[in-house]
């Protein structure tokens, strides 16, 4: 972008339409308006204070070093982008499906599971540079317990390809997402729950395509109970996280009626669920729903609605104890 040779203003242009941004949506998710913006970017209105600068290098997705044009990469930023490397890196090894780890130490079943558990509360809790580290280690073992071990180690592997999808997709490394959510497609196959578990991160990663929303509704009803009465909180979770994403699909794509319906049908089952619950590790329930409505309204650009949404939430009980609702206030109207 040229340095500090180019003006805050035209970065911040750059930067907003690097991340797919109109004028619009960028002053929605700043609480500013559209004037601020575009007189922002053509340099009439200069950008001062650091803490607006803070701001929309956050909206932005960037350090505030890359925003004020600065050739030295923090330190945060490298190592962020070397555990990416590492996790792609990772990927691209086939040593479970040759055979090669065979024979090698494998961590025990109790010890990976409390790992993978470690792995999902960094997530929920956006320890997400902690998280950076511990994955490629971590997929590694999970390949060799696979290995040891094909069908009591595929519940690992589900876990463990979810949780690396759902991080990719906060790092805004789509094309790595799809490889991490793709895997555990594959390994959940013939399993009902595993499945819809790993169709939410799928939910996640196809939130541009429109067509993914017949996906997530089949993936919902397939795992919702057969009879209302007697479904358990672990299938509510599922299918209504299912339907929270399908909802978001549906905002995003300008469809506000379908996003609307779908998210009074999983506020109904969140009701059952009741929040503070981790059930397959959705974060499942009316707080996390709150928080999707707040999504679906700035998806829709519609920035006064979400500004009031997320004011409301904030002061619920749920708003602390719910893991989802954690896990999507530390990124305004991100990825839910």
């Amino acid at each position: 972008m040229g340095g500090d040779a180019l003006p805050i203003g035209r970065r911040v242009a750059y930067l907003r339409v690097r991340r797919k941004l109109s004028q619009q949506s960028f002053a929605d998710r700043l609480g500013k308006s559209k004037s601020w913006v575009d007189k922002v970017e053509r340099g009439v209105r200069p950008l001062e204070r650091m803490s607006t600068i803070r701001e929309v290098a956050a909206v932005l997705r960037v350090d505030t070093a890359t925003l004020l044009g600065r050739d030295v990469q923090p330190a945060e930023a490298a190592a962020r982008d070397t555990g990416v490397a590492r996790i792609r890196a990772t990927l691209s090894t086939y040593e479970m499906a040759l055979g090669q780890e065979k024979g090698r130490e494998v961590m025990s079943t109790d010890r990976l599971a409390r790992a993978l558990g470690h792995a999902w509360a960094a997530y929920q809790q956006a320890r997400y540079p902690r998280l950076v580290e511990l994955l490629p280690g971590l997929l590694t073992e999970v390949h060799r317990a696979h290995v040891r071990d094909p069908e009591a180690g595929r519940v690992a592997v589900v876990q463990a390809y979810r949780v690396t999808a759902a991080l990719l997709v906060k790092l805004d490394e789509g094309s790595l997402a799809w490889l991490a959510v793709e895997r555990a497609m594959s390994a959940a196959a013939g399993d009902r729950v595993l499945l819809a578990g790993a169709a939410v991160q799928l939910g996640q990663v196809l939130r541009t395509v429109a067509r993914a929303r017949s996906v997530m509704l089949a993936a919902a009803y397939q795992i919702a109970p057969v009879d209302p009465d007697r479904g358990t909180p672990q299938e509510w979770s599922l299918c209504g996280s299912l339907l929270v994403q399908a909802a978001l699909i549906a905002a995003r794509t300008g469809d506000d009626r379908a996003a609307d319906d779908l998210l009074d049908e999983a506020t109904e089952m969140a009701a059952r669920v009741g929040d503070g619950h981790d059930h397959h590790r959705t974060g499942f329930g009316p707080a996390a729903v709150a928080a999707g409505r707040v999504t679906a309204a700035v998806e829709l650009g519609d920035g006064p609605q979400a500004v009031a949404r997320h004011e409301e939430v904030v002061g619920w009980a749920g708003y602390r104890s719910s893991i989802g609702l954690r896990t999507w206030s530390t990124r305004r109207a991100g990825t839910c």
